[in-house]
Protein backbone atom coordinates (compact mmCIF):
# COMPACT_ATOMS: atom_id res chain seq x y z
CA UNK A 1 0.00 0.00 0.00
CA UNK A 2 1.53 3.33 -1.01
CA UNK A 3 0.82 6.19 1.38
CA UNK A 4 0.39 9.78 0.29
CA UNK A 5 2.95 12.31 1.58
CA UNK A 6 1.98 15.93 2.11
CA UNK A 7 4.68 18.53 1.60
CA UNK A 8 5.10 21.10 4.36
CA UNK A 9 4.52 23.96 1.91
CA UNK A 10 1.09 22.82 0.74
CA UNK A 11 -0.75 25.03 3.21
CA UNK A 12 0.71 26.92 6.12
CA UNK A 13 -1.29 28.88 8.63
CA UNK A 14 -4.01 28.47 11.18
CA UNK A 15 -6.07 25.33 10.77
CA UNK A 16 -9.66 25.95 9.78
CA UNK A 17 -12.45 23.67 10.97
CA UNK A 18 -13.13 20.89 8.50
CA UNK A 19 -16.70 21.21 7.21
CA UNK A 20 -18.89 18.36 8.40
CA UNK A 21 -21.44 18.86 5.65
CA UNK A 22 -24.28 16.54 4.78
CA UNK A 23 -22.36 15.21 1.81
CA UNK A 24 -19.15 14.33 3.64
CA UNK A 25 -17.59 11.05 2.62
CA UNK A 26 -19.09 9.12 5.53
CA UNK A 27 -22.58 10.51 5.07
CA UNK A 28 -22.53 9.87 1.33
CA UNK A 29 -21.58 6.28 2.13
CA UNK A 30 -24.48 5.94 4.56
CA UNK A 31 -26.93 7.40 2.05
CA UNK A 32 -25.76 5.01 -0.67
CA UNK A 33 -26.01 2.04 1.70
CA UNK A 34 -29.53 2.99 2.78
CA UNK A 35 -30.64 3.60 -0.80
CA UNK A 36 -29.26 0.23 -1.84
CA UNK A 37 -31.07 -1.53 0.97
CA UNK A 38 -34.39 0.22 0.30
CA UNK A 39 -34.18 -0.64 -3.40
CA UNK A 40 -33.21 -4.21 -2.56
CA UNK A 41 -36.16 -4.64 -0.24
CA UNK A 42 -38.84 -3.10 -2.42
CA UNK A 43 -37.62 -3.99 -5.91
CA UNK A 44 -39.70 -7.22 -5.81
CA UNK A 45 -42.78 -4.97 -5.88
CA UNK A 46 -41.71 -3.74 -9.32
CA UNK A 47 -40.99 -7.28 -10.53
CA UNK A 48 -44.42 -8.69 -9.70
CA UNK A 49 -46.81 -9.27 -12.62
CA UNK A 50 -49.57 -6.64 -12.71
CA UNK A 51 -52.28 -9.26 -12.16
CA UNK A 52 -50.95 -9.90 -8.68
CA UNK A 53 -52.07 -6.45 -7.61
CA UNK A 54 -55.59 -6.58 -9.04
CA UNK A 55 -57.82 -5.17 -6.29
CA UNK A 56 -60.59 -7.61 -7.13
CA UNK A 57 -58.36 -10.70 -6.72
CA UNK A 58 -58.97 -11.25 -3.00
CA UNK A 59 -57.49 -14.76 -2.99
CA UNK A 60 -54.07 -13.59 -4.18
CA UNK A 61 -53.78 -9.96 -3.12
CA UNK A 62 -53.63 -10.40 0.69
CA UNK A 63 -51.15 -13.26 0.37
CA UNK A 64 -48.83 -11.11 -1.75
CA UNK A 65 -48.81 -8.18 0.66
CA UNK A 66 -48.31 -10.43 3.70
CA UNK A 67 -45.35 -12.05 1.93
CA UNK A 68 -43.90 -8.64 1.06
CA UNK A 69 -44.14 -7.66 4.73
CA UNK A 70 -42.37 -10.82 5.93
CA UNK A 71 -39.74 -10.58 3.17
CA UNK A 72 -39.02 -6.96 4.07
CA UNK A 73 -38.56 -7.93 7.72
CA UNK A 74 -36.20 -10.76 6.70
CA UNK A 75 -34.23 -8.40 4.43
CA UNK A 76 -33.84 -5.82 7.19
CA UNK A 77 -32.81 -8.53 9.69
CA UNK A 78 -30.25 -9.87 7.21
CA UNK A 79 -28.91 -6.37 6.59
CA UNK A 80 -28.51 -5.76 10.35
CA UNK A 81 -26.81 -9.12 10.80
CA UNK A 82 -24.33 -8.40 8.00
CA UNK A 83 -23.54 -5.02 9.54
CA UNK A 84 -23.00 -6.52 13.00
CA UNK A 85 -20.56 -9.10 11.66
CA UNK A 86 -18.63 -6.83 9.32
CA UNK A 87 -17.72 -4.33 12.05
CA UNK A 88 -15.01 -6.79 13.07
CA UNK A 89 -11.67 -6.94 11.24
CA UNK A 90 -11.08 -9.55 8.58
CA UNK A 91 -10.98 -9.49 4.83
CA UNK A 92 -13.50 -10.96 2.42
CA UNK A 93 -16.47 -9.93 4.57
CA UNK A 94 -18.52 -10.24 1.39
CA UNK A 95 -18.54 -13.99 2.05
CA UNK A 96 -20.80 -13.40 5.08
CA UNK A 97 -23.62 -11.85 3.06
CA UNK A 98 -25.11 -15.09 1.75
CA UNK A 99 -25.03 -16.96 5.11
CA UNK A 100 -26.64 -14.00 6.88
CA UNK A 101 -29.46 -13.75 4.33
CA UNK A 102 -29.99 -17.51 4.34
CA UNK A 103 -30.27 -17.36 8.13
CA UNK A 104 -32.70 -14.40 8.22
CA UNK A 105 -34.92 -15.76 5.45
CA UNK A 106 -34.75 -19.23 7.02
CA UNK A 107 -35.99 -17.84 10.32
CA UNK A 108 -38.76 -16.02 8.43
CA UNK A 109 -39.80 -19.25 6.69
CA UNK A 110 -39.78 -21.14 9.99
CA UNK A 111 -41.98 -18.52 11.68
CA UNK A 112 -44.42 -18.50 8.76
CA UNK A 113 -44.54 -22.31 8.92
CA UNK A 114 -45.36 -22.23 12.64
CA UNK A 115 -48.05 -19.60 12.05
CA UNK A 116 -49.32 -21.49 9.00
CA UNK A 117 -49.07 -18.29 6.98
CA UNK A 118 -49.90 -18.54 3.29
CA UNK A 119 -47.14 -16.93 1.23
CA UNK A 120 -45.90 -16.44 -2.31
CA UNK A 121 -42.71 -18.31 -3.17
CA UNK A 122 -42.23 -15.91 -6.08
CA UNK A 123 -42.11 -12.88 -3.79
CA UNK A 124 -39.77 -14.57 -1.30
CA UNK A 125 -37.42 -15.67 -4.06
CA UNK A 126 -37.42 -12.29 -5.82
CA UNK A 127 -36.82 -10.48 -2.55
CA UNK A 128 -33.95 -12.79 -1.58
CA UNK A 129 -32.20 -12.47 -4.94
CA UNK A 130 -32.52 -8.68 -5.16
CA UNK A 131 -31.39 -8.07 -1.58
CA UNK A 132 -28.43 -10.41 -2.14
CA UNK A 133 -27.54 -8.54 -5.33
CA UNK A 134 -27.75 -5.10 -3.79
CA UNK A 135 -25.76 -6.06 -0.72
CA UNK A 136 -22.95 -7.26 -2.98
CA UNK A 137 -23.10 -4.04 -5.02
CA UNK A 138 -23.02 -1.95 -1.87
CA UNK A 139 -20.06 -3.95 -0.53
CA UNK A 140 -18.11 -3.46 -3.74
CA UNK A 141 -18.81 0.28 -3.72
CA UNK A 142 -17.64 0.50 -0.14
CA UNK A 143 -14.46 -1.44 -0.88
CA UNK A 144 -13.63 0.59 -3.98
CA UNK A 145 -14.56 4.11 -2.93
CA UNK A 146 -15.20 4.40 0.81
CA UNK A 147 -12.08 3.23 2.58
CA UNK A 148 -11.46 5.75 5.39
CA UNK A 149 -8.85 8.45 4.78
CA UNK A 150 -6.68 8.87 7.90
CA UNK A 151 -3.83 11.30 8.58
CA UNK A 152 -0.81 10.18 10.61
CA UNK A 153 1.16 12.39 12.98
CA UNK A 154 4.84 11.53 12.30
CA UNK A 155 6.20 11.54 15.88
CA UNK A 156 6.26 8.34 17.94
CA UNK A 157 5.92 4.70 16.96
CA UNK A 158 3.71 4.32 13.88
CA UNK A 159 3.85 0.48 14.11
CA UNK A 160 3.91 0.07 10.34
CA UNK A 161 0.28 1.11 10.17
CA UNK A 162 0.49 2.29 6.54
CA UNK A 163 0.90 -1.35 5.47
CA UNK A 164 -2.74 -1.99 6.36
CA UNK A 165 -4.76 -1.79 3.16
CA UNK A 166 -8.23 -1.39 4.65
CA UNK A 167 -7.66 2.38 4.97
CA UNK A 168 -5.96 5.16 2.99
CA UNK A 169 -3.16 7.02 4.73
CA UNK A 170 -1.70 10.53 4.65
CA UNK A 171 1.64 11.06 6.40
CA UNK A 172 1.68 14.60 7.79
CA UNK A 173 4.89 16.65 7.73
CA UNK A 174 3.84 19.96 9.25
CA UNK A 175 1.53 20.67 12.23
CA UNK A 176 0.15 23.78 10.49
CA UNK A 177 -1.22 21.93 7.51
CA UNK A 178 -4.80 22.48 6.46
CA UNK A 179 -6.85 19.27 6.43
CA UNK A 180 -9.83 18.59 4.22
CA UNK A 181 -11.64 15.34 3.55
CA UNK A 182 -9.78 13.50 6.34
CA UNK A 183 -11.98 11.31 8.54
CA UNK A 184 -9.55 11.03 11.43
CA UNK A 185 -6.05 11.69 12.73
CA UNK A 186 -3.84 8.88 14.08
CA UNK A 187 -1.06 9.56 16.57
CA UNK A 188 1.09 7.76 19.13
CA UNK A 189 -0.47 9.51 22.11
CA UNK A 190 2.04 7.97 24.53
CA UNK A 191 4.97 9.67 22.75
CA UNK A 192 6.39 13.14 23.36
CA UNK A 193 5.12 14.85 20.21
CA UNK A 194 6.22 18.38 21.05
CA UNK A 195 4.11 21.49 21.54
CA UNK A 196 3.35 22.19 17.84
CA UNK A 197 1.88 18.72 17.26
CA UNK A 198 0.03 18.83 20.59
CA UNK A 199 -1.61 22.09 19.49
CA UNK A 200 -2.37 20.47 16.12
CA UNK A 201 -4.20 17.59 17.83
CA UNK A 202 -6.12 20.02 20.05
CA UNK A 203 -7.25 21.95 16.95
CA UNK A 204 -8.34 18.70 15.33
CA UNK A 205 -10.61 18.03 18.31
CA UNK A 206 -12.05 21.56 18.11
CA UNK A 207 -12.65 21.02 14.39
CA UNK A 208 -14.58 17.79 15.15
CA UNK A 209 -11.91 15.62 13.56
CA UNK A 210 -11.58 12.36 15.54
CA UNK A 211 -8.13 11.69 16.99
CA UNK A 212 -7.18 8.03 17.53
CA UNK A 213 -4.26 6.44 19.30
CA UNK A 214 -2.23 4.29 16.90
CA UNK A 215 -2.69 1.20 19.09
CA UNK A 216 -6.49 1.48 19.06
CA UNK A 217 -6.52 1.88 15.27
CA UNK A 218 -4.22 -1.13 14.88
CA UNK A 219 -6.62 -3.13 17.05
CA UNK A 220 -9.64 -2.02 15.00
CA UNK A 221 -8.03 -2.81 11.64
CA UNK A 222 -6.14 -6.01 12.50
CA UNK A 223 -8.28 -7.73 15.16
CA UNK A 224 -5.33 -7.95 17.57
CA UNK A 225 -4.78 -6.36 20.99
CA UNK A 226 -1.11 -5.53 21.57
CA UNK A 227 -0.27 -5.62 25.28
CA UNK A 228 3.33 -4.66 25.94
CA UNK A 229 3.32 -3.11 29.38
CA UNK A 230 0.70 -3.31 32.08
CA UNK A 231 0.78 0.47 32.53
CA UNK A 232 -0.43 0.92 28.92
CA UNK A 233 -3.58 -1.13 29.35
CA UNK A 234 -6.53 -1.48 31.64
CA UNK A 235 -7.24 -5.16 32.17
CA UNK A 236 -10.69 -4.17 33.36
CA UNK A 237 -11.44 -3.01 29.81
CA UNK A 238 -10.72 -6.48 28.46
CA UNK A 239 -12.44 -8.39 31.25
CA UNK A 240 -14.93 -10.79 29.62
CA UNK A 241 -18.60 -10.35 30.39
CA UNK A 242 -19.75 -12.72 33.14
CA UNK A 243 -23.29 -12.53 31.77
CA UNK A 244 -22.24 -13.74 28.35
CA UNK A 245 -19.98 -16.38 29.92
CA UNK A 246 -23.13 -17.91 31.42
CA UNK A 247 -25.09 -17.47 28.19
CA UNK A 248 -22.29 -19.07 26.19
CA UNK A 249 -22.24 -22.04 28.57
CA UNK A 250 -25.99 -22.60 28.12
CA UNK A 251 -25.63 -22.38 24.31
CA UNK A 252 -22.69 -24.80 24.43
CA UNK A 253 -24.69 -27.45 26.27
CA UNK A 254 -27.77 -27.11 24.06
CA UNK A 255 -25.74 -27.36 20.83
CA UNK A 256 -23.70 -30.27 22.19
CA UNK A 257 -26.85 -32.25 23.03
CA UNK A 258 -28.32 -31.54 19.59
CA UNK A 259 -25.13 -32.42 17.67
CA UNK A 260 -24.01 -35.39 19.79
CA UNK A 261 -25.85 -38.10 17.77
CA UNK A 262 -24.43 -36.88 14.43
CA UNK A 263 -20.94 -36.30 15.82
CA UNK A 264 -20.92 -39.75 17.44
CA UNK A 265 -21.42 -41.42 14.05
CA UNK A 266 -18.60 -39.39 12.46
CA UNK A 267 -16.28 -40.06 15.41
CA UNK A 268 -16.91 -43.83 15.30
CA UNK A 269 -16.30 -43.98 11.53
CA UNK A 270 -13.06 -42.02 11.87
CA UNK A 271 -11.95 -44.20 14.79
CA UNK A 272 -12.51 -47.34 12.70
CA UNK A 273 -10.38 -45.94 9.84
CA UNK A 274 -7.61 -45.00 12.27
CA UNK A 275 -7.53 -48.53 13.71
CA UNK A 276 -7.44 -50.05 10.22
CA UNK A 277 -4.51 -47.91 9.09
CA UNK A 278 -2.13 -48.11 12.06
CA UNK A 279 -1.78 -49.91 15.35
CA UNK A 280 -2.59 -48.19 18.58
CA UNK A 281 -5.64 -46.59 20.19
CA UNK A 282 -8.02 -44.54 18.08
CA UNK A 283 -8.32 -41.89 20.79
CA UNK A 284 -5.86 -40.15 23.04
CA UNK A 285 -6.01 -37.68 25.87
CA UNK A 286 -3.56 -34.96 26.79
CA UNK A 287 -3.32 -32.52 29.72
CA UNK A 288 -4.17 -28.99 28.61
CA UNK A 289 -4.44 -25.64 30.40
CA UNK A 290 -8.06 -24.54 30.48
CA UNK A 291 -10.51 -22.09 32.02
CA UNK A 292 -8.92 -20.06 34.84
CA UNK A 293 -5.62 -21.92 34.31
CA UNK A 294 -6.98 -25.29 35.48
CA UNK A 295 -5.52 -28.43 33.94
CA UNK A 296 -7.93 -30.80 32.18
CA UNK A 297 -7.67 -33.79 29.82
CA UNK A 298 -8.59 -33.01 26.24
CA UNK A 299 -10.05 -35.74 23.99
CA UNK A 300 -8.89 -36.15 20.40
CA UNK A 301 -8.81 -38.71 17.61
CA UNK A 302 -5.28 -39.99 17.05
CA UNK A 303 -3.74 -38.61 13.86
CA UNK A 304 -0.11 -39.68 14.34
CA UNK A 305 1.70 -43.00 14.43
CA UNK A 306 2.68 -44.20 17.90
CA UNK A 307 6.03 -45.72 16.81
CA UNK A 308 7.85 -42.48 15.89
CA UNK A 309 9.39 -41.60 19.27
CA UNK A 310 8.68 -38.48 21.26
CA UNK A 311 9.30 -35.96 18.48
CA UNK A 312 8.89 -32.23 18.98
CA UNK A 313 6.33 -30.65 21.27
CA UNK A 314 4.42 -29.19 18.34
CA UNK A 315 3.33 -30.22 14.87
CA UNK A 316 5.31 -28.96 11.89
CA UNK A 317 4.37 -28.44 8.24
CA UNK A 318 4.26 -31.82 6.43
CA UNK A 319 5.05 -33.64 9.69
CA UNK A 320 6.08 -37.23 8.82
CA UNK A 321 4.47 -38.58 11.99
CA UNK A 322 0.97 -37.84 10.65
CA UNK A 323 -0.84 -40.78 9.04
CA UNK A 324 -2.86 -40.57 5.84
CA UNK A 325 -6.13 -40.73 7.78
CA UNK A 326 -4.64 -38.28 10.27
CA UNK A 327 -3.87 -35.77 7.54
CA UNK A 328 -7.48 -35.89 6.35
CA UNK A 329 -9.08 -35.57 9.79
CA UNK A 330 -6.71 -32.74 10.71
CA UNK A 331 -7.46 -30.83 7.53
CA UNK A 332 -11.20 -30.90 8.19
CA UNK A 333 -10.88 -30.68 12.00
CA UNK A 334 -12.54 -34.08 12.50
CA UNK A 335 -9.85 -34.99 15.05
CA UNK A 336 -11.30 -32.29 17.32
CA UNK A 337 -14.86 -33.67 17.38
CA UNK A 338 -14.41 -35.78 20.57
CA UNK A 339 -14.02 -32.49 22.40
CA UNK A 340 -17.81 -32.30 22.41
CA UNK A 341 -17.48 -34.36 25.61
CA UNK A 342 -15.14 -31.69 27.05
CA UNK A 343 -17.87 -29.17 26.26
CA UNK A 344 -20.52 -31.23 28.05
CA UNK A 345 -18.20 -31.45 31.09
CA UNK A 346 -17.82 -27.65 31.14
CA UNK A 347 -14.08 -27.75 30.40
CA UNK A 348 -14.36 -26.22 26.93
CA UNK A 349 -16.64 -24.15 24.72
CA UNK A 350 -17.37 -24.32 21.02
CA UNK A 351 -15.64 -20.93 20.62
CA UNK A 352 -12.63 -19.66 22.55
CA UNK A 353 -8.80 -19.53 22.63
CA UNK A 354 -7.27 -22.87 21.70
CA UNK A 355 -6.05 -24.76 24.81
CA UNK A 356 -2.32 -25.52 24.79
CA UNK A 357 -0.51 -28.49 26.30
CA UNK A 358 0.98 -27.93 29.73
CA UNK A 359 4.52 -28.11 28.32
CA UNK A 360 3.90 -25.54 25.59
CA UNK A 361 1.89 -23.28 27.90
CA UNK A 362 4.78 -23.18 30.39
CA UNK A 363 7.19 -22.39 27.56
CA UNK A 364 5.02 -19.58 26.17
CA UNK A 365 4.32 -18.11 29.62
CA UNK A 366 8.07 -17.85 30.27
CA UNK A 367 8.65 -15.82 27.09
CA UNK A 368 5.40 -13.95 26.44
CA UNK A 369 4.11 -11.29 28.87
CA UNK A 370 0.55 -11.74 30.15
CA UNK A 371 0.20 -15.11 28.37
CA UNK A 372 -1.94 -16.64 31.13
CA UNK A 373 -4.53 -13.89 30.70
CA UNK A 374 -5.93 -15.91 27.76
CA UNK A 375 -7.35 -18.34 30.36
CA UNK A 376 -9.96 -15.74 31.38
CA UNK A 377 -12.51 -17.52 29.15
CA UNK A 378 -13.13 -21.18 28.38
CA UNK A 379 -10.89 -22.61 25.67
CA UNK A 380 -12.65 -23.54 22.46
CA UNK A 381 -12.65 -26.01 19.60
CA UNK A 382 -12.40 -23.00 17.28
CA UNK A 383 -11.48 -19.40 17.99
CA UNK A 384 -10.62 -15.96 16.65
CA UNK A 385 -6.90 -16.78 16.36
CA UNK A 386 -7.57 -20.05 14.54
CA UNK A 387 -9.76 -18.50 11.84
CA UNK A 388 -7.54 -15.42 11.43
CA UNK A 389 -4.10 -17.02 11.66
CA UNK A 390 -4.33 -20.82 11.58
CA UNK A 391 -2.41 -23.21 13.81
CA UNK A 392 1.02 -21.97 14.92
CA UNK A 393 3.69 -23.02 17.39
CA UNK A 394 6.78 -20.77 17.16
CA UNK A 395 7.02 -18.13 19.88
CA UNK A 396 6.92 -15.16 17.47
CA UNK A 397 3.76 -16.49 15.80
CA UNK A 398 2.25 -17.38 19.18
CA UNK A 399 2.74 -13.77 20.29
CA UNK A 400 0.53 -12.69 17.39
CA UNK A 401 -1.91 -15.50 18.22
CA UNK A 402 -2.07 -14.17 21.78
CA UNK A 403 -2.93 -10.72 20.46
CA UNK A 404 -5.86 -12.28 18.57
CA UNK A 405 -6.92 -14.04 21.79
CA UNK A 406 -6.83 -10.75 23.71
CA UNK A 407 -8.99 -9.15 21.03
CA UNK A 408 -11.51 -11.98 21.40
CA UNK A 409 -11.62 -11.58 25.19
CA UNK A 410 -11.95 -7.79 24.94
CA UNK A 411 -14.79 -8.02 22.39
CA UNK A 412 -16.35 -11.16 23.89
CA UNK A 413 -19.91 -11.20 22.52
CA UNK A 414 -22.43 -13.40 20.67
CA UNK A 415 -21.84 -11.40 17.49
CA UNK A 416 -18.13 -12.19 17.47
CA UNK A 417 -18.86 -15.84 18.25
CA UNK A 418 -21.29 -15.99 15.32
CA UNK A 419 -18.65 -14.48 13.04
CA UNK A 420 -16.14 -17.10 14.21
CA UNK A 421 -18.67 -19.85 13.48
CA UNK A 422 -19.06 -18.60 9.91
CA UNK A 423 -15.30 -18.25 9.44
CA UNK A 424 -14.81 -21.72 10.95
CA UNK A 425 -17.11 -23.22 8.33
CA UNK A 426 -15.04 -21.47 5.66
CA UNK A 427 -11.84 -22.70 7.35
CA UNK A 428 -13.05 -26.31 7.44
CA UNK A 429 -14.01 -26.19 3.76
CA UNK A 430 -10.62 -24.74 2.73
CA UNK A 431 -8.38 -26.54 5.24
CA UNK A 432 -6.82 -23.17 6.19
CA UNK A 433 -4.10 -23.37 8.87
CA UNK A 434 -4.14 -27.16 9.27
CA UNK A 435 -0.98 -29.04 10.32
Amino acid sequence: MTAEYLSSDIQIGAMQPVPRALFSRMRVQILIVLAAQIIGIFLPLMLLPPGFFSPWDNSIGPRIYVTIMWSSAAAVAGFILVRQLTIYPGRHSVSYILPCLVFSYGVMAFIMFLLRTDYSRYVVGASFVTVLMWLHIEYQLREDHFRPLLAIVPNGNQRGITNIETARWILLTNPSIHLRGVEGVVADLSADMGRPWERFIAKCVLASIPVHDVKSIMETLTGRVDIERLSENSFGSVLPSNIYLRMQRAIDVILAIILLPMFSIIILLAAALIKLESRGPAFFTQPRIGFRAKVFSIYKLRSMRIDTGTGTAFTEENDTRITRVGKFIRKYRIDELPQIFNILKGEMSWIGPRPESVKLADWYAADIPFYIYRHAVRPGISGWAQVMQGNVAKVDAVTIKLQFDFYYIKHFSPWLDLLIVLKTIQTVLTGFGSR
